[in-house]
């Protein structure tokens, strides 16, 4: 069967939505992938991409009647869980009316039927709710994952914010030091930085510091030649380290909470892959660029003289705010990681405790908060409110379901098949356009298919967007960073050349990661 049968047979028979529909948003949807792929020929960012293509589905949507337009219930609370939403709870009051309304498990008003053969079907495991009131609002207000949005900009004004106080700098001048300017020891030491800065920082702005100090260290060490060879396992390092925690990635997060998946056991799982993939990576990128160390003790002695030169407090401007800053990190990391256990603080969630690290932050600057308003990545945040409207609108045309139905397809092949397929297949789609799409579709599909939070197919999706960025320059927004830093520094760099160079890494990192997955977490 051709995909597009594929597709109408599902809009037909799973959503009651006409095969043509489904059809159509599909390819708007395939419209939209190809456009961010394309993203630098175009000339535009992700944000006016995402958000034409918001529009065009909404009006589409609105034109063929498949969005909920009803008034939608806020406020109200679980009774129980019911087979049959026509069987009320005790206790709860009943109108005479067969069509009372009642508010459906999405916050949605649904209204009662007297047809008992269709309350049957569609109310199976429903959830009958009581309390709340009414509004009017929006479609496209419901259909942002407004969590996820709470968490990128708390978290990125509060990394922002701390990096003023000179900490990460200082960070890496001691761990430079520390290596005594020895070449493998100094790969070594930035490559586990690296990891470490991309799991508590956006892996952007963990390129952009270690890669900024790396070529001022290896020109005072005088080994610029290594450089190249340094900013491509830095580069490919940060989609390693991206990995690591639960907020070091966009889809972490965003398969993460979908997932229901805790900050400590996101960690616990990832970090063993984390570890073994940072230490081969480091192996074969010393390997590959002739990376070695001092051999004589003349060599040693100079170079540890040099590098006893450089000084950390340079970047200091108040050492009460360096302080102050280093606790906060500490406090903003622990807080993070306990969220789900804390209490008061469990019910208002992670994108609170990102907001309100990133407002006490900012009483340091109270009098110029603006500065860090305009370095936020308002493209980014834009990108996904839009993105997040264009799935919603997907899933009512019944193109979520579709890709399901194909999704549960693999899946039946078994853990083995399912799993690893999955993995590769999302690495591969992640490596020439935003991974990001692609991890907010798989796990809005893993949900609708019941996955529970221990199945390995979350982890598939999560390690396949994050490694899948190793393949291409364009895979991730780090690799493209490690490529503009090399052209500033004059190195000859190809779309094809890093392709060539970053293949072997990628292709052993994904092969790490479907055998650890498989074997540790299936």
């Amino acid at each position: 069967m051709s995909p597009w049968s594929l597709l109408a047979t599902t809009a037909d028979t799973e959503h009651g939505v006409h095969s043509g529909i489904t059809v159509l948003f599909a390819a708007l949807l395939i419209a939209l992938i190809a456009c961010l792929a394309l993203e630098e020929k175009l000339h535009a960012k992700k944000s006016v991409i995402a958000g034409c293509f918001a529009i065009v589905c909404l009006l589409l949507g609105a034109f063929f009647q498949i969005l909920p337009f009803e008034n939608v219930v806020v406020g109200s609370h679980l009774i129980e869980e019911t087979d049959e939403l026509h069987q009320p709870a005790s206790g709860v009051d009943q109108d005479s009316d067969s069509n009372a309304e009642t508010a459906s498990a999405d916050g949605e008003v649904e209204e009662n039927t007297t047809d008992d053969d269709t309350a049957t079907t569609n109310a199976e495991d429903a959830e009958l709710h009581a309390g709340g009131h009414e509004i009017s609002m929006p479609v496209y207000i419901p259909a942002i994952d407004w969590g996820v949005i709470a968490i990128i900009l708390g978290s990125s004004l509060f990394v922002d914010i701390t990096s003023k106080s000179g900490l990460f700098t200082w960070i890496a001048i001691r761990v430079t030091k520390a290596t005594a300017g020895d070449p493998l020891w100094l790969l070594a030491a930035y490559g586990l930085m690296t990891v470490v800065f991309s799991a508590v920082l956006n892996n952007v702005t963990a390129m952009i510091i270690v890669g900024s100090l790396t070529a001022v260290s290896l020109d005072k060490l005088k080994r610029s030649n290594l450089l190249l060879g340094f900013l491509i396992i830095e580069g490919l390092l940060t989609n390693i380290g991206g990995l690591l925690t639960l907020i070091s990635s966009v889809p972490n997060i965003i398969v993460g909470t979908a997932a229901d998946i805790s900050f400590t056991d996101f960690f616990r799982y990832a970090a063993p892959y984390v570890v073994v993939a940072t230490i081969v990576t480091i192996w074969l990128g010393a390997w590959m660029f002739g990376v070695r160390r001092l051999k004589s003790a003349d060599e040693r002695e100079e170079a540890a003289n040099l590098v006893s030169a450089f000084d950390e407090n340079d970047g200091i401007e108040s050492p009460g705010f360096f302080w102050f800053g280093a606790a906060m990190l500490v406090l903003f990391i622990v807080t993070i990681a306990t969220t789900s256990y804390l209490p008061y603080i469990s019910d208002l969630k992670m994108g609170f405790v990102a907001l309100a690290f990133a407002g006490v932050m900012l009483i340091r600057f109270r009098s110029s908060p603006d500065q860090f308003y305009k370095a936020l990545d308002w493209d980014l945040l834009g990108f996904f409110m839009a993105l997040f409207v264009v799935i919603n609108v997907m899933e009512h045309a019944g193109v979520l379901d579709a890709i399901g139905l194909a999704l549960a397809h693999v899946i039946d092949l078994g853990d083995l098949w399912g799993t690893g397929l999955i993995l590769i297949a999302s690495a591969a789609f992640s490596s020439v356009t935003d991974n990001i799409p692609l991890a907010a579709m798989l796990a809005k599909i893993l949900s609708s298919l019941g996955t529970p939070s221990e199945s390995a197919l979350w982890w598939s999706v999560v390690f396949g967007a994050n490694l899948g960025g190793n393949l291409t320059p364009i895979g991730s927004a780090s690799t493209l960073v490690a490529v503009t830093i090399i052209h500033k520094h004059r190195l000859p760099m190809t779309f094809a050349r890093f392709v060539k160079i970053a293949l072997p890494f990628a292709i052993t990192q994904i092969a790490i990661a479907v055998a650890y997955v498989l074997i540790w977490l299936r």
